[in-house]
């Protein structure tokens, strides 16, 4: 806890209360700093929020909970344990798999049993293929989960000094000059396979077309376990900011950001909405850097971060949230209900800039549990179609909508899901000009910029910024997007001021010594004013 009367230099303002944020605004607590968080939203969470339906609280941001051990390490840092605050279980399905030709796949906890699935749908050779490619995914988590997601500023050199001892054989296991699309289609026979390996370039908002082949890893860090959480992702985010507040901070919400105030170079603090200063030396910026790069926080933090292009921006989405009866095809927690073409979907996105004629669907049912029974009546669904990040420019008429939700709905019939909405109900949708509005500056992309070449990793932004005493945490930030990604970043944003404390007896900035992630003070999109992610 931090003595009353904490100095101005120990203040530290979080602009958004996303994950990342509540991270770093936790871990700094826990060290004695006085931590205010302004979110415009209501509450906390960030993308990571919820939405009422007519069945309960509904998810209506990340849904996978993967990389336990980074949010055991965030707790023990701060003399706590996960499971104290959180309730999870961890699931034996991983996801259940659909296409149009009847083909159903579920892969699971066990790789064995995945393997057998595998060898049950498509043959004992793919089976054989897709054994490899768990190795080959293992292995390339393995060698960069230290030197890039948990280093605080990787570099090509550096990375390249991290594993060249073992240059022999990641060397052909990355493909470095292939696109994921590209080495799946070596790697597999069996189309299949190919389309749904291919979609974990969307866990980070990119095309599998134009992706590097080393986002082969994600499988990994899915294979090596996925929980559900006792009342849906959100239930993390409020312990968070449980425990923060028990630390003292303090969460002031429906409060926008209007500018984080420099001087000299040096941060001063955030005027909000009302016009009222908050002074503080230190500003961690929990949101998408491209809102700082358009100058929605104030012109004297535009140099923080390079601007990012719209052909640079990630995946935007059209997410429904609804509550209806279900009959037919038998859901799993998650189900991805391919299209016919991943060359047509992510062409009509990123080529195109319009929605996909032959959409990919997943949807959660947050109802279904593997030991539970199935749902009697209304159930929890989240559905999420992949769309281009142009909300800024482009809102979808009520023409567009309705023929969008007619193909969407008449292809999950087509695959056997029928929906059944009661009257009056219709399915709440956030569209790209939706999230355009809930994270400004980001034209609706939901993971910061694409991934989309093979040295994209590298510039993305770090912590420490060009402004003196603004810190940047969440996905849009260094190691990137995704829930476990994001806890990473805030908990870099914390080491970086804990460095400048420790290196100083005043507020000077200089920055954070490199390294992994490792103890309490060293284990991190979004909004843009002030809702993080």
């Amino acid at each position: 806890m931090r003595p009353a009367g904490a100095a101005l230099r120990d203040r530290v303002l979080v602009v958004g209360a996303g994950i990342g944020g509540l991270t770093t605004a936790l871990e700094l607590a826990h060290h004695g700093f006085d931590v205010t968080v302004f979110d415009q939203a209501s509450g906390p969470g960030g993308k990571m929020r919820q939405v009422p339906s007519a069945a309960g609280p509904l998810d209506a941001g990340p849904t996978v909970f993967t990389m336990r051990w980074v949010f055991e390490a965030l707790f023990d840092a701060i003399g706590e344990r996960l499971e104290d605050h959180v309730t999870l279980t961890r699931s034996e399905t991983l996801a259940r798999h659909a296409w149009a030709d009847g083909t159903r796949l579920d892969l699971f906890a066990d790789p064995a049993r995945s393997e057998a699935a595998v060898a049950d749908a498509m043959g004992g050779a793919e089976a054989a293929r897709f054994a490899a490619f768990t190795r080959r995914a293992n292995l390339l988590f393995d060698a960069f989960d230290a030197p890039v997601m948990q280093a605080a500023a990787p570099t090509p050199l550096s990375v390249t000094r991290a594993v060249m001892g073992d240059a022999v054989r990641l060397l052909p296991a990355m493909a470095p000059a292939s696109t994921l699309w590209s080495a799946l289609g070596r790697q597999f026979r069996d189309p299949r396979l190919r389309q749904l390996f291919a979609r974990y370039a969307t866990y980070v908002g990119g095309s599998p077309l134009l992706s590097p082949a080393i986002l082969m890893l994600i499988w990994a860090s899915e294979q090596r376990g996925v929980w559900l959480v006792d009342g849906g992702m959100h239930a993390l985010a409020r312990a968070l900011e449980r425990l923060g507040r028990a630390r003292g901070v303090r969460f002031v919400y429906d409060t926008p950001v209007s500018r984080i105030t420099v001087s000299a170079g040096q941060v001063t603090g955030l005027r909000l909405h009302t016009g009222e200063h908050v002074p503080a030396p230190r500003v961690v910026f929990n949101g998408d850097p491209a809102a700082l790069a358009a100058g929605l926080l104030g012109d004297a933090v535009r140099p923080a971060v390079r601007a990012t292009r719209p052909r640079d921006r990630s995946l935007s989405a059209f997410v429904w949230t609804y509550a209806p009866h279900t009959s037919g095809f038998p859901l799993a927690h998650h189900t991805v209900f391919f299209g016919d073409s991943s060359k047509t979907e992510f062409g009509d996105i990123f080529r195109a800039g319009r929605l996909p004629r032959q959409p990919t669907l997943y949807l959660c049912a947050q109802d279904r549990r593997e030991a539970a029974a199935t749902p009697q009546g209304a159930e929890r669904i989240l559905m999420i179609m992949n769309a281009p990040a142009n909300g800024d420019t482009h809102t979808y008429s009520r023409e567009e909508v309705d023929i969008c939700q007619t193909t969407v709905f008449t292809r999950l019939r087509a695959m056997g899901l029928t929906m059944t909405l009661p009257e009056p109900q219709e399915p709440a949708l956030t569209t790209p000009a939706g999230f355009a509005r809930l994270f400004p500056g980001t034209g609706g992309a939901l993971y910061g910029a694409n991934p989309h070449g093979p040295l994209k990793t590298f510039s993305r932004p770090t912590a420490v910024t060009r402004i003196t005493g603004l810190t940047l945490a969440g996905g849009g930030a260094h190691p990137g997007p995704g829930v476990p990604m994001s806890t990473l970043s805030g908990r870099r944003a914390a080491a970086a001021i804990l460095a400048d404390r420790a290196s100083t007896s005043s507020w000077t900035g200089t920055g954070m010594p490199g390294g992994t992630l490792t103890g309490s003070a060293a284990t991190g999109a979004t909004a843009s004013r002030s809702s993080g992610s």
